[in-house]
């Protein structure tokens, strides 16, 4: 590992080791563009009042000495960690993809992806290290020294390959679009620093899985891939998506809405209490509706002698709540162990799948010209 410094001081500090995270990842900081600056953005927050929980109507907190419990404070720079760790990983997971790119809109695309990716990662470590002291700085120190390729990043969905254009495709259509759901939930948080943090990322990461999903479609259309390993793709990071969204019954995600850090999913629009046992579940559900609309679009351009595509249930493949460790099927039918680890090879890519895609790369038409309606 590359990281030089030992010591973060200030934000200039963290700054050169940001630098050094591109060299040590192999990243060819050329095509980011040298008019291109990482900078911090803030954006204004609807209410200077604490919107739900506990603390409602008094004003929110402006530094870290304001927050009032220990625990509060512990809680919020964990989120805010776990949310930066996400950022950096997905760098480190797409770079792979930078010289395979099927056009020059496809590659300027995967270019601004990334830098906002770096960008939002290098939001939350300055609030880490401007609002809480030590604490922060090591925290934001250490998503500099996690790597998704040695498996050491946070949440799994940020350790697992992305191999080809498929799976990059997918994981911003899908996992990007969790991003918006923990962004969104996080925008109106108790922490104004956070909250002023939040919209200048909502704002870019809307154009990341819009990206995603043009790009599912312009697959679909061009009709060169069958939809059969298409949907492999779909139960790879579907079922991790959902895994994303916590624990069932999350004592955590409790505790984030009693003390106003972590809302319901657009939390203004809610005029009944929060079902606080629920939370969790309540935005997977938002989010299952979301991606089965977006598959269905999808289906009105799957060839007539294609399969459709569809949803993996929410019980398969998961690695945390009730259902961790099941072997239901992508049915949601429970197998038994010979049978799910059979079912696996079946409905997950392969090896051969991965480098199918690889493959078709390198022909003409594999996807539509991104400039296509």
């Amino acid at each position: 590992m590359l990281i030089k410094k030992s010591k973060i001081d200030t934000f200039d500090d963290w700054v050169d080791m940001f630098h050094q995270w591109h060299q040590d990842i192999g990243y060819p900081t050329e095509l980011i563009g040298a008019d291109y600056n990482f900078e911090t953005k803030l954006g204004d927050i609807e209410s200077n009042e604490i919107e739900f929980g506990d603390y409602a109507g008094r004003p929110k907190w402006e530094k870290a000495t304001d927050i009032p419990d220990q625990r509060i404070r512990d809680s919020l720079t964990h989120l805010i960690e776990y949310q930066g760790d996400t950022e950096f990983a997905s760098v480190e997971q797409q770079k792979n993809l930078l010289e395979r790119a099927p056009t020059e809109v496809d590659l300027k695309n995967i270019i601004r992806i990334n830098r906002e990716e770096m960008r939002h990662g290098w939001q939350m470590a300055y609030v880490l290290v401007t609002y809480f002291g030590d604490s922060g700085k090591r925290q934001s120190q250490r998503l500099l020294e996690r790597r998704a390729s040695e498996n050491t990043r946070l949440l799994d969905s940020f350790n697992q390959p992305v191999r080809n254009w498929l799976d990059f495709f997918t994981y911003t259509s899908f996992i990007d679009r969790d991003g918006k759901y923990q962004l969104n939930m996080l925008s109106r948080t108790a922490f104004a620093p956070l909250g002023h943090s939040i919209l200048p990322m909502l704002q870019e990461e809307a154009y990341h899985l819009a990206q995603g999903n043009l790009g599912l479609m312009r697959i679909v259309k061009a009709g060169k891939i069958p939809t059969t390993i298409i949907q492999k793709y779909f139960n790879k990071w579907l079922s991790t998506a959902f895994d994303l969204f916590g624990q069932d019954e999350s004592g955590s995600a409790h505790w984030a809405y009693v003390w106003g850090l972590k809302g319901r999913y657009d939390e203004h629009l809610f005029d009944k209490p929060a079902d606080m046992d629920k939370l969790n579940e309540l935005s997977r559900a938002t989010f299952f509706k979301e991606v089965s609309a977006l598959v269905d679009s999808l289906n009105h351009n799957v060839p007539e002698d294609q399969p459709k595509l569809g949803i993996p249930d929410d019980k398969f493949r998961r690695s945390i709540g009730v259902y961790a460790g099941k072997t239901y099927s992508i049915d949601g039918k429970l197998l038994s162990q010979q049978e799910y680890d059979r079912h696996l090879k079946e409905v997950m890519p392969s090896d051969a799948d991965d480098q199918f895609v690889i493959n078709i790369e390198k022909e003409k038409g594999w996807i539509t010209d991104p400039k296509q309606r």
